[in-house]
């Protein structure tokens, strides 16, 4: 059976869908960051990078949650886009994981946990945000999903993220972005996604961004710059 290191976060999430979409038989371990388990000797055994999510597959471990889905989608054979879609979902893949991911979560961090003055940064992270997410949008104006029509791993990972865009952007739902407003939507509504949301009733996270948890996540605010 595989085990999930998991916490509630964006990334977590995805791979949760993956395994409820997969079929893929798995048990809990939960990761609270805010108290800095993360940090622990016997997590970073499993991921040195210190983050969520991480698999155990027996004698394989996987780390980054774009790795893990490409791994799971492998191991199951489902959700594997066609041979002649295999060099653009390794595209989007990488996209997602070097532009949705780090750009979306660098916005949320400097508009809503960052200290003054910011206004550089949150310029910065805003507009790549905002032009990564407008490839999505146009991508998705062309197909109902990111490879065309069939639903695959790739899509998987982009959920994780767009069904909190709103939040990243500050942006009153999905006016601004209406094909993934729609996908989210397509998405949501998959038995799996439903299975994948309820976790959050699995276990119980430190929900207080208190100074513990602030050091636990954001560990250079303890290191002085010489």
């Amino acid at each position: 059976m595989i085990k999930f290191y998991y916490n509630l976060a964006p990334n977590p999430t995805k791979v949760a869908l993956a395994l409820e979409e997969m079929g893929l038989a798995y048990e809990l371990h939960p990761i609270d960051t805010r108290k800095g388990e993360q940090h622990a000797p016997a997590f970073l055994a499993i991921n040195p990078n210190a983050k969520v999510p991480a698999i155990v597959d027996g004698e394989t471990t996987v780390f980054d949650s774009n790795a893990i889905l490409l791994y799971l989608a492998e191991k199951s054979g489902k959700f594997l886009p066609k041979p002649a879609q295999h060099g653009q979902a390794l595209s989007w893949l990488m996209f997602i994981a070097s532009g949705i991911g780090p750009y979306s979560g660098q916005c949320v961090h400097f508009r809503n946990v960052a200290p003054e003055p910011k206004d550089y940064a949150v310029n910065r992270y805003v507009f790549e945000a905002k032009r990564h997410w407008a490839i999505v949008e146009a991508q998705l104006g062309k197909h109902a999903f990111m490879l065309g029509d069939d639903y695959t791993f790739v899509d998987m990972a982009l959920w994780g993220w767009a069904r909190l865009l709103p939040f990243v952007l500050g942006l009153d739902g999905y006016g601004a972005y209406p094909n993934i407003g729609r996908f989210v939507a397509a998405v949501n509504a998959r038995p799996a996604a439903v299975a994948a949301l309820a976790l959050k009733d699995k276990h119980s996270f430190k929900a207080d961004m208190d100074e513990a948890a602030k050091l636990a996540m954001f560990p250079h605010l303890g290191v002085k710059v010489a």
